[in-house]
């Protein structure tokens, strides 16, 4: 049932598979993990020095992580705990593969960059069931009071199967097929082709309105199907009202397909990476790791950043202090927390940025969520009606409360199992806000007994509930970010901030990193390329360089960058 990661096929032999690198700024992000000459090198003289990296998530691990092979001294900050959201809960008396992922908890394969550093850390991986995926034994998709039992398309109305056509068509329209082998064959000409063309013409343009545009979509009814049940991860009314553009480049890159759940946690990744011990690294000694270089862990929460004068002009400097009052100066810093962070919770010098990054995170837009998860005795779901012969409870879409339920086991068929009762986004996930877990829990149970009137999902609960909203999570306020129409122009400002030649000298120094800085946000992914681009911006920052035959992502901006639309 397990496996190991999947490997990088697309940098070993171009062409043969969907990678995340791409469409905006199609840089080979595998590829260059994957040089033997690494990701550059510093000058000497720096070797040893701090810098600081704000965040222990994903990003911020990754971050932390290069900086250190190259020599460099990270300090991270991290206010919560390491994992950001990649954040797993164990259960009581579940297995040690049965686990509650709070936060992420699918990957596409073709999250190359990421796969890079669950290989390195040895993570096994398990097929995650989506609906009406081969690792889901059946679906139920429950929608105005009619429920239908499915193990495939195929066994859902025609109507369900109209929309899924439709939405191919739709696809197509955009040139799915053909930018989808341009990402394949590492084609950027024709990536950004397509996709310069695209973004100046969708930017304005809704999800919603995109689908009404198409014909396939014309009739409302087929709108709301797709909107409630979709295809792939499920529904996609909750992204109805962002942009279009946010839809295509997760269609574009395989995201929303062929899932993988990393066997014992997500957060096994960030942890690990904090203990590993590269194998070539420099300056350091042999063994050293994040995790040693940090004695009693990462410094507690940043509280203020400021910009440091010296010789009586601005500098690139950066004054962290943290909760416990202390105050240190970096030559250097990588923020990869929630960038709404240094809005309300940080006290940050209107130097920092340039004004137009300030207006940038200020648009930014980020989605709610929650989820609800239960341990269970078995898998008792996996039990026959003895009428119908059908399972007696599956996966289930509906447009009830819960909206997304997940039955998730581990390797023993028998063993203790765990259920995500509800997983919702949006306005649904803002209507479980004020209630506590058990209240939570008892609306859930009321929705799924309509559904399955004869199963009692109660009895095989053999602990509280474990829930998360993260909008109410006070180092997150959002699950992740989502652009709006018009949104473009902020988020090319956020992701290129790493490539830094054009800024004012007292503007350097300091690099934006994370998944909401990403074009791919809530997708791992997106974490660990602003954390590459964050990398390499340190690097050069200290006069560092890349080897010649393995250029950095700012190395080839120029060539790479994002298309750039007129501001007037």
């Amino acid at each position: 049932m397990t496996s190991a990661v999947p490997t990088a096929a697309g940098a070993a032999h171009p062409g043969g598979s969907l990678t995340m690198c791409g469409p905006d700024f199609p840089f080979p992000y595998d590829t260059y993990l994957a040089h033997p000459a690494g990701l550059g090198q510093v000058p000497a003289r720096h070797h040893g020095t701090e810098v600081a990296v704000i965040g222990g998530g994903l990003s911020g691990i990754v971050t932390a992580y290069e900086l250190m092979k190259m020599g460099l001294r990270p300090v991270v900050y991290e206010a919560d705990r390491i994992g950001g959201r990649l954040r797993t809960e164990r259960l009581p008396g579940a297995p040690e593969d049965v686990v509650a992922e709070m936060g992420a908890m699918r990957f596409p394969p073709s999250s190359t960059a990421f796969w890079h550093y669950a290989h390195r850390v040895g993570l096994d991986t398990r097929a995650f069931p989506n609906p009406l995926s081969a690792a889901t034994p059946s679906t139920v998709v429950d929608l105005k009071g009619e429920s239908h039992y499915a193990t495939g398309l195929d066994d859902l109305p025609e109507v369900y199967r109209e929309v899924a056509r439709a939405w191919g068509e739709t696809l197509e329209s955009v040139e799915h097929t053909r930018m989808q082998k341009a990402i394949r064959e590492r084609d950027v000409a024709t990536q950004k082709e397509i996709w310069n063309r695209l973004v100046a013409g969708l930017d304005d343009q809704t999800f919603y309105g995109f689908l009404c545009a198409s014909p396939g979509f014309s009739s409302f009814r087929k709108r709301e199907i797709f909107g409630q049940v979709g295809f792939g991860t499920g529904g996609w009314d909750t992204d109805f009202p962002n942009s279009i553009l946010e839809i295509l480049r997760v269609t574009y890159t395989g995201a929303d397909d062929d899932h993988l759940s990393i066997v014992g946690g997500v957060d096994r990744l960030p942890l690990r990476l904090w203990e590993d011990a590269p194998d070539k690294l420099v300056h350091w000694a042999q063994g050293t790791s994040l995790a040693s270089l940090h004695g009693d862990g990462p410094r507690p929460a940043v509280t203020a950043l400021r910009r440091t004068a010296a010789g009586g002009r601005p500098s690139g400097n950066v004054t962290v202090t943290d909760a416990s009052g202390s105050t240190r100066t970096y030559p250097a810093a990588v923020f990869t927390a929630q960038s709404w962070m240094m809005l309300s919770q940080i006290d940050c010098d209107d130097d920092l940025l340039p004004i137009d990054h300030w207006t940038a995170i200020e648009r930014t837009h980020y989605m709610e969520s929650s989820k609800l998860f239960v341990p269970v005795d078995r898998a008792f779901w996996r039990d026959r009606d003895p009428v119908t012969g059908r399972d007696v409870m599956s996966m289930t879409l509906t447009d009830r409360m819960t909206r997304g339920t997940y039955l998730l086991e581990g390797e023993d068929p028998d063993g203790p199992a765990a259920i995500c009762l509800s997983y919702t986004w949006c306005d649904d996930s803002l209507k479980w806000l004020p209630l506590s877990p058990n209240e939570r829990l008892e609306v859930m149970l009321a929705s799924l007994g309509k559904i399955y009137p004869g199963v009692d999902v109660r009895k095989h609960i053999t602990g509280d509930p474990v829930t998360v909203s993260w909008e109410d999570e006070p180092y997150f306020m959002g699950a992740f970010k989502a652009n709006l129409p018009g949104h473009y122009r902020y988020q090319r400002r956020l992701f290129t901030h790493f490539h830094q030649e054009d800024l004012a000298e007292r503007h350097r120094g300091l690099f934006l990193a994370g998944d909401d800085v990403s074009w791919t946000a809530g997708w791992a992914e997106g974490a660990v390329q602003t954390a590459l681009n964050a990398v390499w911006g340190v690097m050069h920052h200290f006069e560092g360089a890349t080897d010649a035959a393995n250029p950095g992502p700012g190395d080839r901006f120029e060539e790479l960058a994002p298309v750039a639309l007129p501001e007037d």
